[in-house]
């Protein structure tokens, strides 16, 4: 069973007018399709690993939110401040903390008290 239809269509990848012998068509010849299917599962991969990237990166904001005792990178990079800043305020008594082993740990309580207190 043929079909006579006809139809003007627009190349999706080369945007060049062609003449249709089916509804689906999408590109005027075999290596168009090619090209846009490569493109198209590009597209998909860039996006994926968008999407990768993203959670890696909110994944240890979350782990660190979900903590009650920091390090001081761990709360600098809570609260966007550099580790010497941290550090500075642990000095200056503005900032409780105490020591486990050679670490320095902060409570996450005293963060948020701090924050409150200005």
């Amino acid at each position: 069973m043929s079909s006579n239809i006809r139809i003007t269509r627009i190349c999706q990848n080369c945007n060049k007018e062609f003449i249709a012998k089916t509804t689906v068509t999408q590109c005027c010849s075999d290596n168009c399709a090619k090209k846009l299917y490569k493109q198209k599962k590009k597209e998909e991969k860039v996006a994926l690993s968008n999407k990768e990237t993203s959670s890696t990166i909110v994944k240890p904001i979350l782990e660190i939110h979900a903590k009650d005792f920091l390090s001081i990178k761990e709360a600098s990079s809570l609260i966007g401040a550099s580790r010497w800043t941290i550090s500075s305020l642990i000095k200056q008594g503005k900032l409780k903390s105490g020591k486990f082993g050679k670490r320095v740990i902060i409570r996450r309580s005293d963060i948020d008290n701090y924050f409150n207190c200005i």
